[in-house]
């Protein structure tokens, strides 16, 4: 168990007067006590109490490959999994439960305690994980200069005509030769009307002279998540691609400025928002400025108009306006991520966001 952390867990813990907590998401166990483990349909759940007895519930069919630095609490597939964890908890303190808990195990648990008080125990959780320590920032600050790396790879081949899922399946391969564990999420790769659906799942389009190209990629290195996004264009670029460019690359440059201590996350959003808004496109940024980041390519703590919550040195975040125009058959976006510092921020990203032509032959 990481001392640190779980001390940082049980002094929020009693801050919020909550007695004990179940947390059940693998990343979480993980990040207290550097085991990540999957257990599908079974019941796996981390039991914290203030009073220190504290229990690892795991089921018999899945091995430890090292020690957890807590006492481990078996149960086999023909006990109770939920009758188990029950005995590791005072049946009538309250209870806080923690995100992603399958409502199966909860309400049984919940029946077999009818007196006791359930609440959520998220914010707890992610309130302590999103403020990174030293070691967490150079993870962080590694995995990011990888994909600076994967990125500029990405680019230099776009003119050797692939489609987007062969670009898909190239760049997981670039995430390999590159140290990666693996992709942090699916790797966006979107030709020119593709690009303006955000979220774009790849397909066997392919480029054409004059297409716009978003590329959203991220990696985990370190255990870590990086995550950015660069649109270049192929062979040519018209006045109305880099006019909308040119107002999402400045509209970023406002929201990283604004990611300072003691500004709110949505000073970062509307920091983006009132500039692309002013320039007549509000109605085409169809989504929150950015996410927060770490063990998993999104974590709590959004960049959004609606979240106050102060920004805290230890954060880090995605800052990545856009535009997306379907009617005109292209979007723009540009992402970098920034971890807060004591006074300020350093942005995570190096590949340059000048707006870039590729070499690209007529068809």
């Amino acid at each position: 168990m990481n001392q640190v952390r779980l001390h940082n867990m049980l002094d929020a813990m009693s801050r919020q007067g909550i007695r004990q907590m179940v947390i059940s998401d693998p990343v979480s166990i993980d990040y207290l006590t550097g085991i990540r483990l999957y257990p599908g349909e079974r019941l796996l759940a981390l039991v914290l109490r203030l009073n220190g007895c504290h229990r690892l519930l795991l089921n018999d069919l899945f091995p430890l490959p090292a020690d957890p630095g807590v006492d481990v609490v078996r149960y086999s597939d023909d006990e109770n999994g939920v009758a188990v964890l029950a005995k590791c908890l005072h049946p009538r303190a309250t209870t806080a439960v923690d995100k992603n808990w399958p409502a199966r195990f909860l309400l049984e648990l919940q029946s077999l305690y009818p007196f006791s008080r359930f609440v959520s125990g998220s914010s707890v959780v992610d309130a302590v994980r999103m403020i990174k320590n030293e070691d967490e920032q150079e993870a962080m600050i590694a995995s990011s200069a990888g994909n600076d790396r994967v990125m500029e790879r990405l680019i230099g081949i776009l003119s050797e005509g692939h489609d987007e899922l062969e670009l898909n399946a190239i760049v997981r391969g670039f995430y390999a030769e590159e140290g990666f564990e693996g992709v942090s999420f699916d790797p966006i790769t979107a030709f020119g009307a593709n690009g303006a659906d955000p979220h774009h799942g790849p397909d066997h389009s392919k480029g054409k002279a004059g297409d716009s190209v978003v590329l959203d990629i991220g990696g985990m290195m370190h255990g870590y998540a990086s995550d950015m996004t660069r649109t270049v264009f192929l062979g040519s670029v018209s006045e109305r691609q880099r006019e909308v460019y040119e107002i999402v690359r400045e509209a970023q440059r406002r929201g990283i400025e604004a990611a300072v201590p003691g500004n709110r996350m949505c000073d970062v959003d509307l920091a983006c928002r009132n500039y692309i808004e002013s320039k007549g496109f509000g109605a085409y940024f169809t989504h929150r400025t950015g996410h927060s980041i770490g063990l998993e390519d999104h974590e709590v703590g959004d960049v959004s108009s609606t979240n106050t919550e102060p920004i805290r040195p230890g954060q880090c975040f995605s800052v990545e306006p856009g535009i997306y125009l379907p009617e005109e058959g292209f979007g723009v976006r540009i992402e970098d991520l920034v971890l807060i510092t004591e006074d300020g921020h350093r942005v995570l990203n190096s590949y340059p966001k000048e707006l870039t032509v590729v070499p690209f032959p007529a068809k």
